[in-house]
């Protein structure tokens, strides 16, 4: 039997679209975790409704990406001996989580062999248990010496779709990596590097130029994970390629700002996307992707509609995922949110536009709800209910 939900009465439909980020809609269907239809109540066809929820006005978003996450294993960091911090990410609003390496694994193997087999382990197991309905895409390798093609195409005929960090391996030099990401995108493999000061003990500075000659997908952190480079290479980056602008929480934020800044003068802001890379040194950030969108909007003068498009419709767009846009086809992956009890603002944008959070009410994955109002932002003034 098909399951079809029915969202009535949303007061913002936000669209994850730089281009179109408001719909006009107060009514969205989805049928099966995909969504049918969009529009208004009146002219809509609610009948064999098996789920309805009543928005009671709030607003309406595709489900919010982290486009930078460290996963290990279910929902426990051994970074910092942590359990449920993928559940606390959900009641911040993100559905997606998208794997830059499966680096804190105590032991990680380092040898071809050992690297493909925990890859190819990694996104078996996400795939098979998502932690409180979270979708963790993962399985991302990270590049060491003595990979040829021929390991690119095994990793990809077994469904690893994405690379851990440039960088963080044994794969120092840019001739080298870039070879190798040729070979990951000629299979289909979305490809991340690192970029700025190291990280970690053992990591290393991965600088504007190495970035260039690699020629990754994304620019991982380009506000640096922790240390970012000089302005003039971020300048020099947004300027000299068309790759994902990828700003995170545990980075600089002043560098953040400059990045962007420089894309907005270059009428490039649909290439900035939001992560945390977290777990981390600084811990897990349960609501980082609420926190940049607000600085981001609040600091950078953007429209809080704009801001909400880094975190799902930019990375979705980048990623070639089938969820962060509100749109006929794609996943029913839904965060509800509203303006947070006595936060200035006259309304939910405004008070993102002046650096407050919203409050999450509601996240939804493929058309199920998956966690109601939040234990971790402050609390919606409005809250949707399941009537059905």
């Amino acid at each position: 039997m098909s399951q079809k939900l029915v969202i009535r009465n949303i007061g913002l439909l936000l669209s994850g679209k730089m281009e179109a980020p408001i719909l006009e809609a107060d009514c969205l269907i989805a049928v099966d975790g995909k969504i049918s239809a969009i529009g208004y109540e009146k002219d809509m066809d609610g009948e064999g409704a098996t789920s309805v929820i009543n928005a009671h006005g709030v607003t309406l978003a595709p489900g919010l990406i982290d486009s930078h996450v460290h996963p290990v294993i279910g929902d426990y960091t051994p970074r910092q001996q942590q359990i449920n911090w993928i559940d606390s990410t959900l009641h911040g609003g993100v559905t997606t989580m998208i794997s830059a390496g499966e680096v804190h694994l105590p032991g990680r193997p380092k040898d071809v062999v050992g690297l493909k087999a925990l890859a190819i382990a990694s996104q078996r197991w996400y795939e098979n248990f998502r932690p409180s309905g979270m979708k963790v895409l993962a399985g991302a390798p990270i590049l060491e010496e003595g990979m040829v093609e021929a390991d690119f195409k095994d990793l990809a005929d077994a469904g690893v779709k994405l690379l851990g960090e440039v960088g963080l391996g044994t794969v120092k030099d840019g001739k080298t990596a870039r070879q190798m990401v040729d070979w990951a995108r000629k299979y289909g493999i979305q490809s991340t590097i690192h970029t700025g000061g190291p990280s970690v003990p053992g990591s290393s500075l991965i600088d504007a130029d190495m970035v260039l000659e690699t020629g990754t997908d994304v620019i991982g952190h380009i506000n640096g994970g922790h240390s970012a480079l000089p302005d003039d290479q971020i300048m020099c980056l947004c300027e000299s390629c068309t790759a994902g602008l990828e700003i995170v929480h545990n980075g600089n934020q002043r560098a953040a700002m400059l990045t962007l800044n420089t894309a907005r003068e270059l009428k490039q802001m649909d290439r900035i996307i939001l992560g945390t890379d977290g777990p981390a040194g600084s811990g897990v950030q349960p609501l980082g992707i609420l926190r940049m969108v607000a600085m981001l909007s609040s600091l950078g003068d953007i429209p809080a509609e704009i801001a909400f498009c880094f975190a799902n419709g930019n990375t979705s767009r980048q990623r070639e995922l089938d969820t962060g846009l509100i749109e006929v086809g794609y996943a029913a992956d839904f965060v509800l949110m509203d303006q947070a009890q006595h936060a200035p603002g006259k309304n939910i944008l405004e008070s993102v536009e002046l650096g407050n959070l919203p409050g999450i009410g509601m996240t939804i994955i493929d058309g199920v709800v998956t966690s109601h109002r939040s234990r971790n932002t402050p609390p919606a003034t409005r809250i949707p209910e399941v009537v059905l």
